[in-house]
């Protein structure tokens, strides 16, 4: 079986092509030329001789180039196609609408269209839609029958993307699917994406080399999964008997508070939060210096071998606030799905709870600061 993947370098990319080459697939994958290296999340891949080009394969490519898709399907000839590549950034998408449009919207179109010039009949398409369709809830929670109403550039470009799939697969009886995922998180999550935003600043302020963390609306409710789990049900999709769309979900609902309530708890840090609005802040009530201490990795090796955790914090020291300019334009306050279809259909569910997957994330960035110091 040959799989193609776009945004092979993203987080759901990385993971997707573990899976897939587990599964004996030959795995080809689209990546953007760029001045500097963006393998690093499938570098593990790359590096090794006995998959790259063998089992992997890369090619340069764009959502926004019709011919490349056509020459690149051609040349490929894929029993499979993941469509993962997008302009994925919420807020961002406020500045840079007619981008989003293009990669996350007319990208699809492109894709579907060349499926169809270059006659690939019987391949099986996913697309990478998303629960910021949802936007502003109908009702809770969010099924594949919940009415959408995006709130965001970059929701209503998905949404388009969602319609021409169901559009071709109607029209054109191609095997084209919609994965409706709501939030899912890992140690490989971008670095400006809320989740990984706060892990990675409170394992920098426990190790003295930041101050503060900085965020938007820390009330927005969000359903939080395992990168990981997902990307194999996005594989369980295109292996349904007929295509479909599916919600994945853990159908459980945290706010950005409580995602950050936690990730402080794993340092051994409790805080408490004093203020309403833009003038809310969190504060060190105590510091469990044992609990903190047994995260810390000693050893010769580590770049912050001298490391002294009860030294760098006290109790009162404010180490969250909220800048408003991280404030959506217009806001997306509750998201929660029902991945019932999922779990009678595909047999999927997650599986990996809240509480662990924001160990896993303050785990990871603790030792890249401990290891790298950064």
């Amino acid at each position: 079986m040959k799989a193609l993947i776009t945004g092979i370098t993203g987080q759901d990319g990385s993971y997707l092509t573990e899976i897939l080459l587990e599964k004996g697939y030959e795995v080809h994958g689209i990546i953007r030329r760029s001045s500097s290296f963006n393998t690093g999340r499938i570098d593990h891949l790359y590096g090794n001789k006995d998959i790259l080009d063998k089992k992997m394969f890369l090619h340069y490519g764009d959502l926004v180039d019709t011919s490349n898709l056509n020459r690149l399907l051609e040349k490929i000839q894929p029993d499979e196609i993941y469509n993962l590549a997008a302009q994925s950034h919420v807020k961002v998408s406020f500045e840079i609408p007619d981008y989003t449009a293009q990669v996350d919207a007319l990208g699809t179109l492109r894709f579907l269209d060349a499926i169809r010039e270059v006659g690939l009949r019987k391949v099986k398409f996913y697309q990478a839609s998303t629960s910021e369709l949802f936007g502003k809830v109908q009702e809770v929670p969010q099924s594949e029958k919940t009415p959408f109403y995006p709130r965001s550039p970059y929701g209503v470009a998905k949404l388009y993307g969602y319609w021409i799939i169901v559009n071709y697969r109607e029209a054109y009886d191609l095997f084209a699917c919609n994965g409706i995922l709501f939030n899912h998180e890992s140690p490989r999550r971008g670095e400006t994406f809320v989740t990984r935003k706060i892990t990675r600043a409170a394992s920098r302020i426990a190790a003295g080399l930041q101050s503060s963390l900085s965020l938007g609306n820390l009330n927005a409710k969000r359903d939080w999964g395992y990168a990981q789990e997902y990307c194999e049900g996005m594989w369980r999709i295109l292996q349904y008997k007929k295509a479909e769309d599916f919600v994945l979900a853990t159908g459980q609902t945290n706010t950005v508070k409580e995602f950050v309530d936690l990730t402080f708890k794993h340092l051994g840090i409790d805080l408490e939060w004093k203020g309403k609005g833009v003038n809310e802040k969190g504060v060190i009530k105590r510091i469990d210096f044992e609990k903190a201490k047994s995260l810390i990795d000693y050893n010769k090796n580590s770049k912050l071998y001298k490391f002294d955790f009860t030294s760098r914090l006290k109790s009162g020291t404010t180490v969250v606030t909220v800048n408003p300019n991280y404030y959506r334009p217009t806001e997306v306050e509750l998201l929660i799905g029902d991945p019932t279809k999922a779990k009678k259909l595909l047999g999927w569910k997650a599986k990996t709870k809240f509480e662990d997957l924001v160990q896993m994330m303050i785990k990871s960035d603790m030792d890249k600061v401990l290891k790298r110091g950064y």
